[in-house]
């Protein structure tokens, strides 16, 4: 059943109203500060968004969307290293620029994991095991590459990056280590 107008209005109301103070105050801005914003109450941001991480994400949703078409166009590129490497530049761009997302549902036990959370991560995961296959079958990566090891190393180079362009600095090293054997940049 589809939510009712007003509910689907709120959504966006909260939606808009967090992206507009994570933007300006970081994403620890109160929560109540995001309601009144929105003009709804608490109860109505707690029932669209049980949890920060949930509106977290919620307000990166279409950025991580962008993400995976990116991936997707990419999927069928003539060239599938540069195409798995271009995708994983801007993956690790994205977050560097988006941190607290990436990492607002990465809790040590994965049953305090967000849906929406799991949703977003299984989207990225999709892509980027397509991706590898593909430049597998191509031969232009190592054969010991997994997309799981790919995700990792995208994550590593953004928490170590002071942004998204040093993120892409870091993952242009990281292209030259997992190429294949004899594979030219």
């Amino acid at each position: 059943m589809a939510p009712r107008s007003d509910a689907a209005r709120n959504a966006e109301l909260l939606i808009t109203a967090a992206k507009e103070l994570f933007d300006q105050h970081g994403p620890e801005v109160a929560l109540d500060r995001i309601a009144r914003r929105a003009g709804v109450g608490n109860a109505t941001l707690y029932r669209h968004f049980p949890t920060r991480a949930d509106l977290l994400i919620a307000v990166y949703e279409d950025e991580v969307a962008e993400l995976c078409a990116l991936g997707q166009m990419h999927a069928d590129a003539p060239d599938a290293g540069d195409a798995l490497f271009t995708w994983l530049d801007a993956l690790a761009a994205h977050i560097a620029d988006k941190g607290t997302l990436a990492f607002a549902g990465t809790e040590p036990h994965s049953t305090r994991r967000t849906a929406l959370f799991d949703r977003w991560h299984a989207s990225i995961r999709a892509i980027a095991e397509r991706l590898v296959e593909r430049a597998h079958e191509a031969r232009a990566i190592r054969d010991d590459l997994t997309a799981a090891d790919l995700l990792a190393l995208a994550n590593a180079a953004a928490s170590a990056a002071d942004g998204p362009a040093h993120a892409r600095r870091l993952t242009g090293f990281i292209r030259n280590g997992l190429q294949a054997q004899g594979t030219d940049l």
